[in-house]
């Protein structure tokens, strides 16, 4: 399993890797979302005793079918909100005629060749061919074959199954891989690729280019959740901007997320919040290849894991938010709420507007007019600018933070010392 303004810079480019693993205190959501679960005495509660963690203020959607507890636990404990919308579902192995005909067929003509990419889908293989009354036979057929495996997992489901590997990779590359076996030859030659879902993509065609026959191994297929309710939620809270960053951690479930957003007329809309707003962040490079054939350059690790990847988002998040020492104090604006001076202040949905808009432009004066278009819903009445100004003063817990300006509006009360970035004048 490989899986894996400010803007953060686009991942230093890669070399595709294999199939990777699929790997919840309030937050704004968009209208009729349900708001996301918050674990008890997690860094994001009101009146947390320890330190903010640094995902503290920051709301993360989690599109795993598999091991989404796990990365939810890991943000949760860095102080994020989490909001799980699982964007595939697994067929069960023994339920799936297609792996069922690719055995049959892989045992009355045996292959020269067999490419296992994922633990837990050559696991599956092995009990669902238990589960046939093909155990037996399967593994005979693989003890006389070259066997490469992509990396360490897949190598111990390997030899649990009480097979050898031929080979294995030390990158964990498919691509590394596939220049070994061009490199050998492949002409005239039947190898067995294990899926993970989907085609590889380019690596069965180099293959078959190259005069080598492919059967392709379908160890486990996605289809869409049967709820499809959480999905359409994390959709709504994507493009409503609610959501700091969205994770993935298989190329179905990436895919998956965009066929929904398509069904709902909503992929535009979705892609520009991926590009411009909210952080796409993927496991690897093989779950980022659906976002980047609609121009998301998502990030992604070093590693191909769930840990290297929140450590990411540890990173990121708080890079895009920015700091700003506003009347002496050190004000760090976040996804649904805001640090003071390292204190986690939990700010309402239409605070959180004004915030921003304050803050785009910081030490400047900003227009009644103009923070009242940054409200949503807020209609024509300058008088919610008003109320919602005092509530967010309320909940910043220092007033001074933001200035009143006569008949003109409300600035940030950015240090002196700092004015020099932004310019000696202020705008109207």
């Amino acid at each position: 399993m490989q899986d894996p303004t400010p803007q953060p810079s686009p991942p230093a480019p890669g070399r595709p890797g294999g199939p990777e693993p699929d790997a919840p205190g309030p937050a704004p959501t968009a209208a009729g979302a349900a708001p996301p679960r918050g674990r008890p005495g997690s860094p994001t509660a009101p009146g947390s005793p320890t330190a903010p963690g640094p995902l503290a203020g920051f709301t993360v959607g989690i599109t795993a079918a598999r091991r989404a507890e796990e990365l939810g636990a890991l943000l949760e404990r860095r102080g994020a909100t989490v909001l799980h919308a699982p964007a595939i579902r697994i067929v069960p192995l023994p339920d799936d005629t297609e792996l069922l005909a690719a055995t049959k067929d892989l045992i009355a003509d045996a292959p020269d060749i067999v490419v296992a990419t994922t633990a837990i889908g050559f696991r599956g293989w092995i009990e669902a061919a238990d589960g046939w009354g093909l155990g037996e036979e399967l593994t005979a057929r693989l003890r006389g074959v070259e066997l490469l495996a992509r990396g360490p997992k897949v190598r111990g489901a390997i030899r649990a199954a009480g097979l050898t590997e031929t080979w294995s990779p030390a990158s964990e590359s498919m691509a590394e891989v596939l220049d070994r076996l061009l490199a050998e030859g492949v002409a005239d030659r039947r190898l067995a690729v294990q899926l993970h879902g989907e085609p590889l993509p380019g690596f069965v065609e180099a293959l078959r280019e190259a005069g080598a026959e492919v059967v392709g191994v379908p160890v486990y297929r996605w289809l869409p959740p049967e709820d499809i309710g959480p999905v359409d939620r994390l959709l709504d809270a994507t493009v409503a901007r609610s959501l700091d960053a969205v994770t993935f951690t298989s190329a179905p479930a990436a895919a998956g997320l965009l066929e929904r957003a398509r069904d709902r007329g909503l992929l535009e809309p979705l892609l520009e919040a991926l590009r411009h707003d909210v952080l796409a962040a993927c496991v690897g490079p093989v779950t980022a290849m659906p976002l980047l054939e609609h121009g998301i350059q998502a990030v992604r690790p070093e590693r191909f894991r769930l840990g290297p990847l929140v450590q990411l988002l540890c990173r990121e998040l708080p890079a895009r938010a920015g700091v700003l020492p506003v009347a002496g104090h050190r004000l760090d604006i976040r996804g649904h709420a805001a640090l003071v001076d390292g204190e986690l202040r939990a700010v309402p949905p239409a605070g959180m507007a004004l915030l921003r808009a304050l803050a785009r432009r910081p030490g400047w004066v900003v227009s009644r007019a103009e923070l009242l278009r940054a409200l949503p819903g807020a209609g024509r009445d300058e008088h919610a600018v008003e109320t919602a100004m005092a509530r967010l003063r309320t909940a910043l817990g220092t007033p001074k933070l933001i200035q009143t300006v006569v008949k003109r509006g409300y600035r940030l009360a950015l240090d002196t010392a700092s004015d020099s970035k932004y310019g000696e004048n202020e705008g109207p």
